[in-house]
């Protein structure tokens, strides 16, 4: 059997495996945020009994999902700005609120940080792959030295 020739010929570098871990969490954290939106307006701590409207809050949130999907680094980076929207929603309710949507305030809180740190994070180590990628081709470019 021969690999293809698109098919990496080492196994991922420690920087690929940053690009990997952050694109997961990121992920992860955005899908559970939408989650967490739905279910506390919904079900857990609704405003009113039966649920209520504030549950389109996640809508937006579904918006850069594609993006996060397709690896894209233009939703990584707005992401890390919209997200604060939420995060401070998070801390208003987490001090006027009473439990249990105290609590989910504080969960919504945690969520946003972990979000913003994992795509700041991801746009980093992507930019210094790029960074290294274009001083290696540059230098193997360049006519050896007489």
């Amino acid at each position: 059997m021969t690999a293809s020739p698109t098919a990496p010929a080492s196994p991922l570098t420690p920087s690929d495996n940053g690009v990997a871990a952050t694109r997961w969490v990121a992920t992860g954290s955005l899908l559970a945020l939408i989650v967490l939106c739905l279910a506390w307006e919904l079900v857990l701590a609704p405003l009113r009994p039966g649920g209520t409207w504030l549950a389109i809050k996640a809508l937006p949130l579904c918006i850069p999902l594609a993006g996060i999907l397709k690896n894209r680094m233009y939703t990584y980076r707005w992401v890390s700005l919209v997200i604060w929207l939420y995060f401070t929603e998070g801390v208003v309710r987490g001090w006027g609120d009473k439990p249990p949507s105290q609590w989910l305030a504080w969960g919504e809180v945690a969520l946003c940080l972990v979000l913003f740190t994992a795509c700041t994070l991801h746009v980093r180590v992507r930019q210094r792959n790029a960074k290294a990628a274009a001083a290696a081709a540059e230098a193997s470019a360049a006519p050896p030295a007489p």
